[in-house]
């Protein structure tokens, strides 16, 4: 499989990355390791997690998604130096269990606390990409719009967040500084206070980009590009939207749209239009509608890795395959057609 290099870094990450928000949720123990394996013997080097996955996030199962890759690490130590993991500190929240009553924020003892917390999980010695899951500030991130500045709003300054990523990069705790759910400015900023300040530089933003929703390219797909800070991909197939399993409006057992109702954004008569018109082209062309969908967001050279997740494993398969389709230019140019008649019907 591909390898795209992961910022400035000097490490190399698969162009698929093994997605987890489903495990401890969707997926059982067995469940996750079985992907892990077939993962990495098919050639991806990269796993994301995050401290409050499972997805959707509540006390009871906060943690267990990385407790999960911590026992499959606990048996495979020796496969440890074989892939780059990813995790999150979460952001400005109410979800005040993942800190034991405090408020989360990204000052440096909670960023420690987190650390350390996700390491014992992990069961693993260091964390090789350490991300802000959102922003420490009041902006726009999880599809929210008409931004609206607050001025009483007291954000953890920028080099103070940098600063307690430092002390741990130092420590050895972790290697490499991402963040997800950014905005330009945001990304921008994080550049100017680690260069004015000899601070830790980020070297990765994961953001939400699929043929659904492809602001990513409007501000960010240019700083990514010129800055060496790529994007890392996430829900590349919109929640399984653009599987084209949702087209009937009966939701299959055990499929996110029918567990859960936190992703309405894309269940709207304009999601389901666009949907259809690029299951359409893809049938037209012989391609699997996951597949197309996947392979178009891994085709852009401003993306450094795409995330796939999958509750099955012939899901995974299908997901893993992708990597191996290049799309033509009459297929690409279709793609472009459909988006050009109603750009952004999920953002």
């Amino acid at each position: 499989m591909q390898k795209r290099p992961l910022g400035r870094t000097g490490l190399d990450v698969s162009v698929l990355c093994l997605g987890t928000m489903t495990w401890g949720q969707q997926n059982t123990e067995a469940e996750a390791h079985q992907q892990i394996d077939y993962a990495l013997d098919h050639g991806i080097n990269f796993i994301d997690t995050a401290e409050m996955y499972p997805v959707p996030p509540q006390a009871p199962t906060q943690g267990d998604t990385e407790r999960l890759i911590g026992t499959w690490n606990a048996a495979n130590k020796h496969r440890r130096d074989q892939f780059i993991l990813a995790t999150k500190i979460a952001g400005r929240s109410e979800m005040t269990y993942i800190r034991n009553g405090d408020t989360p924020r990204v000052t440096p003892a909670q960023i420690e606390y987190a650390v350390d917390q996700s390491l014992k999980r992990l069961q693993t010695d260091y964390i090789d990409l350490y991300q802000i899951h959102w922003p420490d500030r009041a902006t726009n991130y999880f599809a929210q719009v008409g931004y609206e500045h607050k001025p009483g709003d007291d954000p953890v300054p920028m080099a103070e967040q940098l600063e307690g990523f430092k002390r741990l990069i130092d420590k050895g705790k972790i290697r490499a500084l991402g963040v997800s759910n950014e905005t330009p400015w945001g990304l921008m900023e994080f550049f100017r206070q680690s260069e004015a300040l000899d601070l830790p530089r980020i070297q990765s933003i994961q953001n939400c980009y699929h043929l659904l929703n492809r602001r990513f390219e409007i501000g960010l797909a240019e700083i990514a590009i010129k800055e060496a800070c790529g994007l890392l991909a996430y829900s590349p197939l919109a929640m399984g939207m653009l599987s084209g399993k949702y087209q009937s409006k009966v939701y299959p057992e055990g499929s996110r749209f029918k567990l859960f109702d936190r992703f309405q954004r894309y269940t709207t008569p304009a999601g389901f239009e666009a949907t259809g018109k690029y299951v359409e082209l893809a049938e037209k062309h012989g391609l699997d509608p996951a597949q197309m969908a996947l392979a178009f967001v891994t085709s852009r050279d401003f993306v450094t890795s795409n995330i796939i997740g999958a509750t099955t494993m012939e899901q995974l398969a299908s997901n893993i395959a992708s990597a191996d389709i290049t799309l033509s230019d009459d297929v690409l140019a279709g793609i472009h057609d459909i988006h050009m008649q109603r750009p952004d019907p999920c953002a």
